[in-house]
């Protein structure tokens, strides 16, 4: 028997056939032009093909042990790029159709002529370099998109790292431009980044998204931007305001929102900026909205709002105690706020919002797990566009 050809070198037919003079007259008929390795059965054949990635097979049906059928499964099964000729001495017509079903390029019968033959091979080995030439190009292609995959992740995420970045010194301007704010006003020193941090604290029990979770950090920041346009001598009063100054104080609402107006960066914050004094039982302004008509951010401001002013110290009282705080959140469930924010609130340990409070005052402005899941959403969202506010969050 011959032995088969190092597998750097297998370009090569592979004769399976009990009959020697079978195998013989293929091999010497093809050996010119081909390779051959030759095998009695389909067992020896298999051995061969697990040595070679041969071209062609051309095999017999009847054969001892496995039969031509079952060998021509196993290539099919195992060495796809292999073109399959069964050769038999059946003229039984089911076993040409089996042999076709199975996967057989051709059906050449016995006795055949040598030149049937020889026009079989010539078309199975045209059909088998169109496979391997369309296998090659296959691959070009999958090696082309994967290199033009890698270079787009890589400038992905350079862009992604800059968008990162950018929005880093965009969130430390806003931060500034809050504190600016509570610059006009000693008694409110500090509010801005407590009531961010009890908003996340909040957030993350109401299981808001990461993407809601910056709206609503944005929202904190910047609920008071409206009072920009308000006097001093409104702002800073130190006793009651009159009905006239008043409404002079209440247009801080609409003029944070045309602040924001032209920021699609924070048109998400929106909601907060707007919203921030409306109550649950609808006897807040400016729109006397009620109930789940306000934004569950405004909501969930309006708790952590009250929260820092009763804990806080002013001038017409001291800071009182987060127990006291909760008592009245409590008491003021389902009228001035959202049951279920109070009730996200309630079940945290009174303990973990003193330490967040104290944590506040080394807070160096850098994102969390949580918040920098929420910057990549909200980057993705203007890198590849995004949907409408509905109507009641535009306000």
């Amino acid at each position: 028997m011959q032995q088969a050809f190092a597998k750097a070198d297998c370009q090569q037919v592979l004769i399976v056939d009990d009959e020697p003079y079978v195998r013989g007259m293929l091999s010497t008929l093809l050996d010119g032009r081909h390779r051959c390795d030759t095998a009695p059965g389909a067992e020896e054949a298999l051995r061969f093909l697990d040595q070679c990635d041969y071209q062609l097979v051309l095999t017999d049906i009847a054969m001892p042990g496995r039969n031509g059928l079952e060998l021509l499964s196993e290539i099919i099964a195992t060495k796809p790029m292999a073109v399959v000729i069964v050769i038999s001495g059946s003229q039984n017509i089911e076993h040409a159709i089996e042999a076709l079903r199975r996967g057989a390029f051709d059906y050449v019968t016995k006795p055949f002529a040598l030149e049937e033959v020889e026009m079989a091979v010539e078309r199975a080995l045209k059909h088998q370099a169109l496979l391997e030439a369309n296998r090659r190009y296959e691959q070009h292609l999958e090696e082309l998109v994967e290199t033009r995959a890698s270079q787009f992740r890589q400038m992905n995420a350079t862009v992604n790292a800059m968008f990162e970045d950018l929005y880093l010194n965009y969130r430390a301007t806003l931060r500034a431009l809050a504190s600016a704010l509570e610059a006009r006003d000693a008694e409110t020193e500090g509010h801005s980044k407590r009531v961010v941090a009890y908003c996340l604290k909040l957030g993350q029990h109401m299981a808001l998204s990461d993407r809601e979770m910056v709206a609503l950090e944005h929202g904190a920041l910047l609920h008071d931007i409206g009072k920009i346009g308000t006097p001093d001598a409104i702002l800073l009063k130190a006793g009651a305001l009159s009905p006239e100054e008043w409404q002079v104080m209440r247009r801080h609402i609409p003029q944070g929102a045309e602040i924001l107006r032209g920021i699609e960066f924070l048109k998400d914050a929106t909601p907060v900026v707007t919203q921030h004094h409306e109550k649950w039982d609808g006897s807040g302004y400016p729109w006397g909205l009620k109930g789940e008509e306000i934004a569950l951010n405004a909501r969930i401001f309006a708790v952590a709002d009250a929260l820092d002013a009763i804990t806080s110290d002013r001038p017409y009282r001291a800071a009182r105690s987060f127990e006291v705080a909760a008592a009245e959140l409590e008491n003021c469930a389902g009228t001035h706020f959202d049951p279920q924010v109070v009730a996200a609130f309630l079940s945290v340990p009174l303990d973990e919002w003193r330490q967040l409070r104290e944590s506040v005052l080394t807070d160096q402005g850098g994102l969390g797990e949580v918040q920098r899941r929420g910057v990549r959403s909200l980057i993705l969202s203007h890198k590849t566009g995004r949907l409408e506010l509905p109507t009641e969050l535009q306000r």
